[in-house]
C-alpha cells in the first residue's frame, strides 16, 4: 500500500478501550410497496379474471402492462381498455434448469405473449404449459389457463401458464 494513502490500523483493544467512537444499533426499517394506480388496477383485474391495458389515442397504442403516462408522446393516457386472455408466443426459451440452479427434464418454457386487443408488440411474460416444448414456435396462438376465482389473490400468478388453443 502506499505510504500516501496508509490509515491507523485498529484492533479489538481500541474499541475497548474507547479509543474509537463508535454506536450499534439495530434499525427498524420497515416500509410499504405501493403499486400505483396502471398496475393496482391490472392487478385487481387479475383477480377478477381479466386483462386491462390503457390507450393512448394519440399514438393510437394500447399498452399491456398498463400505463397511466405514455412513453412516446409523453402524455397522460386516455383510456382502460379490456383485451383478450388470448395471444400469440413473440418470443420464448426452453429453460432446463430453474432460478435456484436446480435441474430440470422437462423444461419450463417462459414467453413473451402479444396480448389480442392490445397493440403489436406489447404483451406480457409468462409461462407456457400444456404444450409439448418440441412443439412450441413463434406465432402460436395461446390462451390463458387461469386460477379458480377462489383462489386468486390478485397476482401475474392468477394465471397459471398459457396453453396452445
Amino acid at each position: 500500500m502506499s505510504d500516501d494513502f496508509r490509515g491507523t490500523p485498529l484492533d479489538a483493544e481500541d474499541f475497548e478501550k474507547g479509543k474509537v467512537l463508535f454506536t450499534r444499533d439495530e434499525p427498524k426499517a420497515e416500509y410499504a410497496w405501493d403499486t400505483g394506480v396502471a398496475i393496482g388496477r391490472y392487478l385487481q383485474e387479475l383477480k377478477n379474471g381479466r386483462l386491462i391495458a390503457r390507450n393512448c389515442v394519440k399514438c393510437r397504442r394500447v399498452m399491456i402492462p398498463p400505463r397511466m403516462h405514455c412513453e412516446w408522446c409523453w402524455r397522460p393516457t386516455d383510456d382502460w381498455v379490456y383485451v383478450q386472455d388470448r395471444g400469440l408466443v413473440n418470443t420464448f426459451s426452453l429453460c432446463y434448469i430453474t432460478w435456484d440452479m436446480q435441474r430440470l427434464k422437462t423444461p419450463e418454457i417462459p414467453a413473451v405473449i402479444e396480448i389480442e386487443g392490445a397493440s403489436p408488440g406489447h404483451g406480457i411474460m409468462h409461462k407456457l404449459g400444456g404444450v409439448d416444448p418440441k412443439k412450441v414456435k413463434v406465432g402460436m396462438k395461446v390462451k390463458a389457463v387461469w386460477k379458480p376465482a377462489e383462489e386468486r389473490v390478485g397476482s401475474i400468478l392468477d394465471i397459471l401458464h398459457w396453453a396452445p388453443t
